[in-house]
């Protein structure tokens, strides 16, 4: 699969209401054949940053990122941004999370 981390770092006046301008686009790529997870988290640390963890089947990030919700996130989203997001990417093998064993729950 390919295993994708990004930072969003959100203009002050926009963090709180970040899940309502991400929805439409959130819910259509989970929507997307391929699609694993797409699952946004708010740091502890800054409220402004948020973090999304997506995953995609090995040939489906492609057409992620040619869907017309992309595009329309790329328009939408960037004005209520305070810089260019972070991210890394990798294939990886599976296509699920694997249990932390260090901490296991008996």
């Amino acid at each position: 699969m390919i295993f994708i981390a990004a930072k969003f770092k959100v203009r002050p006046e926009y963090a709180d209401q970040w899940p309502e301008h991400t929805r439409e686009f959130t819910e259509a790529t989970r929507n997307e054949p391929g699609c694993l997870w797409f699952d946004w988290s708010r740091s502890v640390e800054d409220p402004n940053e948020y973090v999304l963890l997506e995953a995609f089947k090995d040939d489906a990030a492609e057409a992620h990122v040619t869907s017309a919700h992309f595009k329309k996130a790329q328009q939408d989203l960037p004005p209520l941004l305070q810089e260019t997001p972070r991210v890394r990417n990798m294939l990886i093998e599976g296509e699920h999370w694997d249990e932390l064993g260090e901490m296991a729950v008996n």
